[in-house]
């Protein structure tokens, strides 16, 4: 059965060899910004997936797959809209991995992606307002939005016995709209929430955002912001002001950089980010080891899983055009097919070539629920004595 498959795709080669063309790929993180320390790995992850899809030959009929970069810078919508349009315009992309943070994506499908056709697959805008969102069926995400982390959350800290919670997040769509999820669950559960207060990145003292936290009080004080930004600045502040002790981190906290700052001032706190257990996130961290970047960071395999998903599905369309392959996405994502792992995105286009048809796995678990967005599972951690560890699979 192998040879047969090779054997189609080698005829599928030699026929498509004169429609072989270069095919480019937008891949738009917040190379500055709040979470910065995230981009590298995420552009990493897309970048692995694209290189190898391009070496294999096997896509439209030899056409190679190039990577270009964007800087979202995670907040500055308008600067994330401007280099939507550069690739559009003048690199002529034929699809876009990203945004990063959800305020940016949101401008940018609606201001470039929508009028300009492009399909965009963000790892890691968790906006629950992203769920309902008019997309003209080009938008997509390999991340669970906010709503189903507020749920976790929740379920993480009433096994843990905590009753009441501070709530702080930073002023923006992801910061509001994980705030509000998590408020509505842990009070459904039976919590109390004592204060729900948004702060702004970029303040050199939170002193203030702080004595109001401490004021309202809490078992806890739940940090929904950004490790490179003022999210950071909270937790300092709270842990000099001796406020709070004891933290629980989402995911736009979640990094090294949050060992890195802390250390073991934060043991005994704990948070959550988006990850799943299995084989497929196994192989996937071998890979990104031996390519020499971090797989473990925040959305890395998020990264990957958004710019296969892109890629087979152009091989399922028979077209690198957005508006015909855009309709394969959840095709390739989910069953019926053969279970498509990292590092198999040769053999799944050899089965594409074939006439098969491939459930892509990925790196993530990948099942993707309508309107385009991942089911989901989080990876619950906690922070003991300056090491960050992996406590369960949700």
């Amino acid at each position: 059965m192998k040879k047969l498959l090779l054997a189609s795709a080698a005829i599928a080669l030699v026929a498509g060899a004169a429609g072989a063309e270069e095919i480019k790929l937008g891949v738009a993180v917040g190379f500055t910004g709040p979470l910065e320390s995230l981009a590298p790995n995420m552009a990493l992850g897309a970048e692995m997936a694209i290189a190898e899809v391009s070496n294999s030959g096997l896509l439209l009929g030899g056409s190679t797959v190039v990577a270009v970069r964007g800087d979202t810078t995670c907040t500055d919508a308008a600067a994330a809209t401007a280099m939507a349009e550069r690739l559009v315009t003048a690199e002529r992309i034929n699809g876009m991995i990203g945004g990063m943070c959800s305020g940016e994506t949101t401008a940018t499908l609606q201001n470039v992606a929508m009028p300009n056709g492009i399909v965009m697959i963000s790892p890691s805008a968790t906006s629950p307002a992203l769920t309902t969102i008019d997309d003209n069926g080009l938008f997509f995400r390999t991340s669970p939005s906010d709503a189903r982390q507020g749920d976790v959350m929740t379920e993480i800290m009433m096994e843990r016995g905590i009753k009441s919670a501070a709530v702080t997040y930073t002023n923006n769509d992801y910061g509001k709209g994980l705030a509000d999820s998590f408020a509505a669950a842990f009070e459904a559960a039976g919590g109390t929430i004592t204060i729900v207060q948004a702060h702004d990145d970029g303040k050199a003292d939170y002193s203030a955002d702080v004595a109001a936290l401490a004021a309202a009080g809490g078992d806890i004080l739940v940090v929904a912001g950004y490790i490179d930004q003022g999210g950071a600045g909270i937790v300092r502040g709270a842990l000099d002001a001796g406020a709070f002790d004891l933290f629980e981190f989402p995911d736009g906290m979640i990094g090294q950089n949050l060992v890195d700052k802390f250390g073991p001032e934060i043991t005994g706190s704990f948070g959550q980010n988006t990850a799943a257990a299995g084989v497929g996130r196994d192989t996937y961290l071998a890979m990104a080891t031996a390519a020499g970047f971090d797989g473990t960071s925040a959305y890395s395999s998020e990264s990957y899983d958004a710019a296969a998903l892109i890629l087979l599905s152009m091989a399922a369309a028979g077209s690198s055009d957005p508006a015909v392959y855009k309709g394969k996405i959840m095709d390739v994502a989910n069953a019926p097919g053969e279970q498509i792992l990292p590092g198999e995105l040769a053999k799944a286009l050899e089965i594409i070539a074939a006439g098969g048809e491939v459930d892509y796995v990925g790196a993530t678990a990948v099942e993707m629920i309508e309107p385009g967005e991942s089911a989901g599972s989080f990876r619950e951690l906690e922070f003991q004595g300056g090491q960050m560890n992996v406590v369960r699979y949700r």
